[in-house]
C-alpha cells in the first residue's frame, strides 16, 4: 500500500467517526423527544389540604343546564315617555295673573299651575249662568225645558273647552256666581319639565304654558343594526348602564321594533321603557343597551370564573375527591351573564372550581415548570 492509500484510509475512518459522533442513536433519539413533550406536558391534577384551600378561598359549582339568552349590544339615548308627557296651553285669550308652579316642581294631577284673567271667560261663565236660570224657569213646559237644556249644554261644552272642568262647572251652576280667574291645572301627576310664562304676560289661544312630564318611567331610542333585526321582539328585556352610574342595571322591555332602516348607519330604532325609581334617569343621558333576542335554549353551562388557559387551551378543574382537582380540556360556546357554555370536556353535575381557579392554574404551571427544570 502506497502512502497516497493509507492516508486516504485514514481520512474517511475519521470522517465516519465524526457523522458517528453527531447523531444519536435511536433510542437516544426517543429518550430526547420523551423528555420534551413531559416538559411541554402541564401536570393533570393538583392536590390541597383543607386549609390551603379555604385560605384561598376555592369553591365548587356543578356543572348544570341553563337557559342561555342570546343578547345584543347597542347604544341609545334617553327621552321622555311621550304617552306620559302633557303640553299645557292657553285655551283662551288673557293675562297671566299668578304662576304657582315652575320647571323642576313636582306636581299632583289637577293641582293648579296658574291663573289667567281672560274677558272671554268671564262672558262666557256670564252665559253659562244665564243659560242656566232659563231652564230652571222653563223646566215645567216640555218643548220650551228641552231647547233650554240643549242651550246649556253647548254654553257647558265650551266652558271645557276653554279650560274649566266638570267640578267647576257645577260649581258655577250651583253659585251662579263667576270667577274671576280660569285655573291652569296639572293634566297628570309628574314633574315640570319647562314652564315659560311669569305672571303679567299676555296669551294667546294655543301659547305653550307648562311642559309636563311623568318620569316614573322613560323610553330609550336604541340603534341596532340591520343584521340583528330579525332576532328582536317586542316584550324582549332591555338591561341599560349608564355612565352616571356604571356598577348599576336598570331593566326595562322592548316596545318597540321600528319599520324604517337608516340609509346611511343601517341602523333600525328600537324603542324600550325601562322604570326610573327615584328619577336617577335623565332624558338625553346615553346608555348601553344590551337586548334579549329570540332562540332561548338550554346548554350545559359553568361560570365563567370557572375557565382558564393553559397551553392556549381553555381548561377547567373538576374535583375528583376530597382536595383533589383534575385539570379537564374544555370546549366552549358562548358566554352570557356570568356564565359560559360547555360544549364538551365536562358532564353535567361534575363539581368544577368556580372560585379559585386561577390559583390551581398557578399551581399547574409551577409544577411544569420544576419539571422541566428537572430533566434539564
Amino acid at each position: 500500500m502506497n502512502r497516497s492509500t493509507r492516508w486516504l484510509g485514514l481520512a474517511l475512518f475519521l470522517a465516519f467517526l465524526s457523522a458517528g459522533c453527531g447523531k444519536n442513536t435511536p433510542a437516544e433519539a426517543g429518550h430526547d423527544e420523551d423528555e420534551h413533550d413531559h416538559a411541554a406536558a402541564p401536570a393533570a391534577s393538583v392536590s390541597l389540604s383543607p386549609e390551603a384551600a379555604a385560605a384561598v378561598g376555592l369553591a365548587v359549582e356543578p356543572a348544570v343546564l341553563r337557559p342561555l339568552v342570546r343578547r345584543i349590544s347597542a347604544a341609545g339615548t334617553l327621552e321622555f315617555n311621550a304617552r306620559r308627557l302633557r303640553h299645557l296651553t292657553a285655551r283662551t285669550a288673557g293675562r297671566v295673573e299668578r304662576v304657582a308652579a315652575v320647571a323642576g316642581d313636582r306636581v299632583g294631577e289637577g293641582q293648579v299651575l296658574a291663573e289667567i284673567y281672560s274677558p272671554d271667560y268671564l262672558a262666557l261663565q256670564a252665559e253659562y249662568i244665564q243659560a242656566v236660570e232659563r231652564a230652571r224657569r222653563l223646566s215645567g213646559k216640555a218643548e220650551e225645558a228641552a231647547a233650554a237644556k240643549a242651550v246649556l249644554e253647548g254654553v257647558g261644552r265650551r266652558l271645557l273647552v276653554a279650560g274649566a272642568d266638570s267640578e267647576e262647572i257645577e260649581a258655577l251652576a250651583a253659585s251662579l256666581s263667576v270667577k274671576p280667574f280660569l285655573a291652569v291645572r296639572a293634566s297628570l301627576a309628574g314633574t315640570i319639565i319647562s314652564g315659560p310664562v311669569v305672571p303679567g304676560d299676555h296669551v294667546e289661544v294655543g301659547d305653550g304654558l307648562f311642559r309636563l312630564a311623568d318620569l316614573t318611567t322613560l323610553w330609550a331610542r336604541i340603534r341596532v343594526f340591520e343584521k340583528d333585526l330579525a332576532v328582536l321582539r317586542p316584550g324582549g328585556e332591555a338591561v341599560l348602564r349608564t355612565q352616571a352610574y356604571p356598577d348599576r342595571e336598570f331593566r326595562g322591555r322592548i316596545l318597540l321594533v321600528g319599520d324604517v332602516v337608516d340609509e346611511t348607519t343601517r341602523t333600525i330604532e328600537v324603542r324600550a321603557e325601562v322604570p326610573n325609581p327615584g328619577n336617577r334617569l335623565k332624558a338625553g343621558m346615553y346608555v348601553e343597551a344590551s337586548l334579549a333576542v329570540e332562540g332561548e335554549r338550554t346548554v350545559l353551562a359553568v361560570p365563567a370564573a370557572a375557565l382558564q388557559e393553559i397551553g392556549g387551551r381553555a381548561v377547567v378543574f373538576v374535583r375528583a375527591a376530597e382536595g383533589t382537582f383534575l385539570r379537564r380540556d374544555v370546549e366552549t360556546g358562548e358566554r352570557w351573564a356570568g356564565f359560559v357554555e360547555i360544549l364538551g370536556g365536562v358532564a353535567e353535575g361534575e363539581n368544577v372550581v368556580a372560585a379559585g381557579s386561577f390559583f390551581l392554574k398557578s399551581e399547574i404551571l409551577k409544577a411544569s415548570l420544576r419539571d422541566e427544570h428537572g430533566h434539564d
